[in-house]
């Protein structure tokens, strides 16, 4: 089998990190690397070529998913002309949604990836990372009002709660509930 060119390596790189953010926020950084890989249609011995190890992609995949949201948040404030209160809305009403709640491989990493990061996957830089982007969105959700911080603990907690009871009517409870106190209040 020949040699694949630098540009088709690059593409089969960005492949695995999209996949991989994908499937950690929906699974977990447990996912194995032959998972992985298989779910990016490529072998297990590509993944060396391109990554020096698992934790090294954690922290690409953690990157990535961050720099997709502050994309969301940019995007979302020219959707709305430039208005911080109308994007934040836009954001709440999606972020406090069932079809959120239930697709969490394109969803929010700071819900998705926060255990994972707690219990160390990845290394430093996934932290470093992770943290940036918590006080990025936090700064993103301020108001003269409310504190992005407790804003973001509202949404954050809301998710992970509606995600957990899924199935149940309190998990459309919890969601409305979060966002009912944060519309009225923000």
């Amino acid at each position: 089998m020949g040699r694949v060119s630098q540009a088709q390596a690059e593409e089969n790189r960005k492949r695995v990190v999209d996949t991989a953010s994908r499937l950690f926020r929906e699974q977990g950084a447990h996912v194995s690397v032959a998972d992985l890989m298989k779910a990016a249609g490529l072998t297990h011995g590509a993944f060396y070529k391109q990554f020096e190890s698992k934790e090294a992609l954690v922290d690409e995949t953690t990157a990535h998913a961050f720099a997709e949201l502050a994309r969301r948040h940019t995007s979302g404030l020219e959707r709305n002309d430039g208005q911080r209160d109308a994007a934040q809305q836009a954001l709440i009403d999606v972020y406090l949604s069932v079809a959120h709640r239930d697709d969490p491989a394109d969803g929010c990493p700071v819900a998705a990836l926060a255990t994972d990061i707690a219990r160390g996957s990845g290394g430093d830089e996934a932290r470093r990372v992770y943290t940036e982007g918590v006080a990025d969105f936090a700064d993103f959700l301020a108001t003269d009002d409310q504190d992005g911080i407790v804003r973001l603990c509202t949404l954050f907690g809301a998710l992970v709660l509606s995600r957990a009871t899924k199935g149940s009517p309190l998990s459309e409870e919890i969601l409305e509930a979060a966002h009912a106190d944060l519309t009225e209040t923000g």
